[in-house]
């Protein structure tokens, strides 16, 4: 195969170099930004042996040449567009340009949540393992766990595991979304991990600024971020048959002293 032949056919199709902002390869395929994707000749493309398929995502134009050829083809591409050498990263920045505000912005959340799905799917998966031990009426009148009690230490391991994605989920995001928008991660967790501090709820004391025994009220926003605390302390001081509910969880709560209100 003549690699800079393939590269000079590919330059041609797709609009000759004045067309191409960007550039870059991965494993298989030729990354590409161009100027004005309706000069793209997608029939000459086609026809090249060399080309195993195209598809535009991300405001990039992606040829796929396979593994061990597109580097090659991508240097000489490269020398003939005079745009040098460039990372995905630069390319992936460059097609972010082209795309529309919405585009952005769903581009964005996307950055930010799908390095996470693998731990969230994880935690999920282990919940699932967890109520399969706990679930009553499934292989019996009682569970597996009230019917071996020794698999009740495994299964509250194994719910402890599923249960953390979750609960410190906001580190999780904070250190991504920090990374997404080019901060400092470490800072960024940091943040997350006050708003799951149990302090912010609770000052371990029963008195100073955050004494709960006579508060004023309590945002809404603050109770999602520990839940665990939340319900521990309803448990102890709450009368839930007198609660009332509103659009956001509880509206308020009958206590033994004065009633915290929801906001």
């Amino acid at each position: 195969m003549d690699h800079k032949q393939v590269a000079e056919d590919i330059l041609q199709a797709i609009g000759g170099k004045q067309n191409v902002t960007a550039a870059a390869h991965c494993a298989t395929r030729l990354r590409l930004v161009l100027e004005d994707d309706s000069k793209i000749d997608q029939k000459a493309l086609d026809q090249m042996d060399a080309v195993k398929g195209t598809f535009s995502t991300g405001g990039q134009y992606q040829i796929i040449l396979g593994a061990g050829t597109v580097n090659t083809v991508y240097g000489e591409f490269a020398a003939l567009t005079g745009l040098g050498e460039m990372s995905t990263s630069d390319v992936k920045e460059a097609g972010a340009a082209k795309m529309n505000l919405l585009q952005r912005f769903v581009k964005a959340l996307s950055d930010i949540f799908v390095p996470i799905i693998p731990a969230i799917v994880a935690g999920g998966l282990l919940m699932g393992i967890n109520n399969v031990l706990t679930a009553q009426n499934l292989f019996g009148a009682k569970s597996l766990v009230e019917m071996y009690p020794g698999m009740a230490d495994w299964a509250g391991i194994i719910n402890l595991f599923a249960n953390a994605p979750f609960v410190f989920l906001p580190i999780l995001i904070g250190f991504s979304a920090t990374r997404k928008f080019g901060g400092n991660p470490y800072l960024g967790a940091a943040l997350a991990m006050i708003m799951v501090h149990p302090d912010l709820l609770f000052d371990g004391t029963g008195g100073g600024a955050w004494n709960y025994r006579h508060p004023p009220s309590i945002d809404c926003g603050l109770l999602y971020w520990d839940g665990h605390q939340l319900r521990g302390y309803l448990y102890h001081h709450a009368d839930l048959g007198q609660t009332k509910r509103c659009g956001r969880r509880f509206c308020s709560i009958t206590l033994e002293s004065p009633p915290v209100n929801f906001i």
